[in-house]
C-alpha cells in the first residue's frame, strides 16, 4: 500500500513539472492609406513618448530605443528634431491581471472497503496542473507615425501581448524589443488586417 502511494505521488509530482513556457504570441493591427504611404518612403524620423506619457522615465527610454531600431531597419532615416520629415509617437500601456487562487497542483485520496469478497484499498490521485494563482502582464505598445509639419497621421500600428508576470519575457528589457520587431515586422503592412506573430 505504502509502495503504492509513495509512486502514485512521485508521479503526480513528475506530470505536475511544468514545462517550459514559449514566449506568448503577439497580437499586430497596422493602419495606413495609399495616399500616406508614399510620404513615408525614406522619411527622416524622430522618436517621441507619446502627449501624457513620462518622457523621463528610464524605462519609456527602453521602448523608444526598440522601436527607433526598428523603423531604422524598416528604412527610415534619422534627423534632428527641426529637420526631421515625420514624428513616431510611442505609448506603452502595461496591466496587471490578477487571478483568484486555485486549489493546490496535487490532491491524493485513499479509500478502502472491508468484507471477505472486493475488499481492498483504492488510491486517487488528482492533478490539477493549473497550480496556484497566477498574474498576467498585458503588454500594448502603440506607434503613430505623424507629419511633423501638418500633424497628419500617416501610419498607426500597435502590437499587444501577454505573458506570465514572472515570466522573463514580461520584463521590459525583453518585452520592447520583441514587440517593436513584430509591429514593424514586414512594414507598412495590410491596413486594418490582424495578425499573430510567435
Amino acid at each position: 500500500m505504502m509502495k503504492r502511494l509513495v509512486a502514485a505521488i512521485a508521479l503526480a509530482a513528475l506530470m505536475a513539472t511544468p514545462v517550459k513556457a514559449k514566449p506568448a504570441p503577439i497580437e499586430v493591427t497596422r493602419f495606413h492609406t495609399a495616399q500616406t504611404l508614399p510620404r513615408l518612403k525614406g522619411a527622416a524620423v524622430i522618436v517621441e513618448a507619446a502627449p501624457g506619457s513620462d518622457r523621463s522615465s528610464l524605462e519609456d527610454q527602453v521602448w523608444l530605443a526598440a522601436v527607433q531600431k526598428e523603423l531604422f531597419a524598416s528604412g527610415f532615416g534619422s534627423a534632428t528634431p527641426g529637420a526631421a520629415d515625420a514624428v513616431a509617437e510611442v505609448r506603452v500601456d502595461r496591466e496587471v491581471l490578477k487571478r483568484e487562487r486555485q486549489r493546490g497542483p496535487v490532491s491524493v485520496g485513499v479509500g478502502g472497503s472491508t468484507g471477505s469478497y472486493g475488499g481492498g484499498v483504492g488510491l486517487g490521485v488528482g492533478i490539477n496542473l493549473g497550480g496556484g494563482p497566477k498574474d498576467y502582464v498585458v503588454t500594448r505598445l502603440s506607434v503613430r507615425i505623424r507629419d511633423r509639419r501638418t500633424g497628419e497621421a500617416l501610419w498607426e500600428g500597435r502590437a499587444e501581448n501577454r505573458e506570465k508576470a514572472k515570466a522573463k519575457e514580461a520584463d521590459p528589457a525583453l518585452a520592447a524589443p520583441r514587440l517593436a520587431h513584430a509591429l514593424f515586422s514586414g512594414f507598412p503592412g495590410t491596413s486594418g488586417d490582424t495578425i499573430t506573430v510567435k
